[in-house]
Parts: C-alpha cells; structure tokens; sequence
C-alpha cells in the first residue's frame, strides 16, 4: 500500500525515477483508499475480487485509444463479472502524474531497459516541459 499518498499526488515521473511510485498491493481497493489517493481506483458490484499477485510497480506500455503509451502499474486487481469471465484490471500511473485504469490484456510488462518504454516516457516528459523534440 502507499506509505504517503502525499508523496504522490500530482507527481510524474521519469525514467529513472519511476520505482518510487507507490504501490498498493495485498488486498482490492476501497471507494475510501481512492479518496484518501492511495489507489487509482475501486470497483464496486463485482463477483470474488482479489489482488493480482505481480510485482509493483511495474513498467508497462500501454496500449490506449491515443496509440502506446509508457506508464507504470501501481494496483492489479481480478474481478469476476455475472457472465463467468474475469477481468484483470490494472491502476496506472502516466509520466505526467495522471492515474488511469486499464486491462491487462491492454499492456505489455517490460522492464524499465526497454527501449520502446524509455523512449515514450522520454516523450511524454518532454512534453511536459514544452520541449519539441
């Protein structure tokens, strides 16, 4: 779980710095540990939820609407639907500080030496800062 939420909120990242997000991690979130910023997000009306068991926090690119993008995991959660099927839901945190929620199924874990990884947060950084390359 993250020690000081505080510590976090607002704050980005780069690629060398990304292992000091906060984790939370052991057991499924509650509305409460969203509000109080020690998750990205809680699920209500679920069947049998438990924590995914991975390491955290984990590099992983992820495959959005907008194309990849480099973020970091922080959460894993399984949760069952009515229909039977399980969704493997992940808390991500973007180079910019933003928290978004994705599948599983929409990333790839890599390790912080990927290329393609360091050169999206490279970007993003960049971005921030108003660079233009």
């Amino acid at each position: 779980m993250r020690d000081d939420p505080d510590d976090f909120e607002g704050g980005g990242y780069d690629v060398e710095d990304w292992a000091r997000l906060p984790a939370f991690a052991g057991r499924v979130a509650t509305l409460e540990d969203v509000q109080a910023g020690a998750a990205v997000f809680a699920l209500g009306d679920t069947k049998a939820p438990a924590p995914i068991d991975m390491d955290l926090p984990q590099p992983v690119i992820w495959w959005s609407e907008d194309g990849e993008q480099a973020a970091v995991a922080v959460q894993a959660e399984a949760h069952g639907t009515e229909d039977g099927e399980t969704m493997e839901v992940l808390g991500l945190i973007l180079p910019d500080g933003a928290g978004v929620v994705a599948l599983l199924d929409d990333v790839d874990l890599v390790d912080d030496a990927d290329p393609v990884w360091r050169k999206l947060v490279t970007e993003a950084v960049g971005d921030e800062i108003g660079d233009e390359d």
